[in-house]
């Protein structure tokens, strides 16, 4: 007989179970967090990896020989242009310079004499005292007087340069780097490089655009009513961040690259505080036209299964409903939707895991940010 009951029991149990009588009366529906699908304006962009170069290079490297007396720089330090950085020892080409004053004074001195001779021939000749062969001479002679005058200056002129060359100053404002040389060691034209100067402000980045890329922003700008050629990049440096400067398109190169199909562009960025470096890496994001009104939600509220990306709308009977997307550009903690959903819905975007679709819910809106 016992058995019997159990059974009854268990039946009544069951029925319990299917019916929903078992569950809970009365329980408050899950509480979720949703925000409205909002339209904002966004330009469309591309990404890219960039290179950091800087405007202007150069290398320093001596144009005459000799021992180094000083070096008036500290590695890394910023230089302006005239900057004394090294010096070579001076005497040899002060001594130099000193002998062609001399030879260029004797020169003068011959050059002088020369024409006073003529001068007397000129009129010993009109007398008959002295042959006219005689005349020509001294005229040739003042000639070649005036000659060597000549090479004396300019003798002289390749003493003070090369004087002046012993004194190595900065052609351009920039930072300085590690120096290969120290105080001491003999440095000659072909000795290399001394230290390498660099300009920062402002800098240039370049990142390989492919054919497809050029020929889309080439027709933008046929369609375009200002034809204004340039583009705005922006930066995001190696850390995630991204750069608060951004830049402007101002090369595009005239040949495509046959092994990737691609094109070199190149941007000028304002550099002030010098935080891109010459030879770094970085993201490069470049503007594609103007903006253009998108629907846009946060990610957190775009979640991925094996069909795609969906997300949970909160209908206005409070009922939620899976509904699958399609995103476009991620615009910081936004992404753009550009198919699934219609401004004004709400989605989920905290308390997913706790719902399901067809499920009623307790919807708190969230306002956007």
């Amino acid at each position: 007989m016992s058995y019997f009951k159990n059974l009854t029991a268990i039946g009544v149990l069951t029925l319990a179970v299917l019916s929903g009588s078992a569950l809970p009366q009365g329980a408050p529906p899950p509480a979720v967090s949703v925000t409205p699908v909002v339209s904002h304006e966004i330009t469309a962009t591309g990404d890219f990896i960039g290179h950091i170069t800087a405007v202007n290079k150069v290398d320093i490297v001596a144009r005459v020989a000799g021992f180094i007396e000083e070096r008036n720089f500290t590695e890394g330090q910023l230089v302006k242009t005239g900057d004394l950085l090294f010096r070579i020892e001076r005497d040899t080409y002060q001594a130099a310079v000193d002998q062609q004053q001399a030879n260029l004074a004797r020169a003068k001195a011959t050059q002088t004499n020369a024409r006073l001779q003529l001068q007397r021939g000129q009129e010993l000749v009109r007398g008959n005292n002295i042959p006219q062969s005689t005349v020509d001479q001294r005229a040739a002679d003042e000639q070649a007087a005036a000659a060597d005058v000549l090479q004396a200056q300019a003798l002289l002129e390749q003493a003070v340069i090369n004087l002046r060359y012993t004194e190595i100053r900065s052609p351009i404002d920039g930072r300085i780097g590690l120096a290969n040389f120290t105080v001491g060691n003999l440095v000659t034209p072909t000795s290399g490089t001394l230290a390498t100067i660099v300009s920062l402000d402002p800098i240039y980045v370049t990142f390989q655009a492919s054919e497809r890329d050029v020929l889309d922003y080439k027709r933008r700008v046929a369609e375009s009513a200002d034809k204004y050629p340039h583009v705005a990049v922006h930066i995001k440096l190696p850390n995630g961040s991204e750069y608060p400067l951004p830049g402007l398109s101002n090369f595009l190169d005239t040949q495509v690259d046959s092994n990737t199909d691609t094109v070199t562009v190149r941007a000028e960025v304002p550099n002030p505080d010098g935080i891109l470096v010459p030879g770094g890496i970085v993201g490069v994001t470049v503007d594609r036209g103007k903006p253009q009104p998108s629907l846009v939600v946060p990610q957190s509220a775009v979640q991925l299964d094996q069909a795609g990306r969906y997300v949970l709308v909160v209908d206005d009977a409070k009922k939620v409903e899976l509904r699958r997307v399609t995103t476009g550009a991620e615009q910081g903690r936004l992404i753009v939707v550009t198919a699934g959903l219609k401004e004004g819905e709400l989605v989920i975007i905290e308390g997913i895991q706790k719902v399901r679709p067809g499920q009623v819910v307790s919807a708190t809106v969230v306002p956007e940010n």
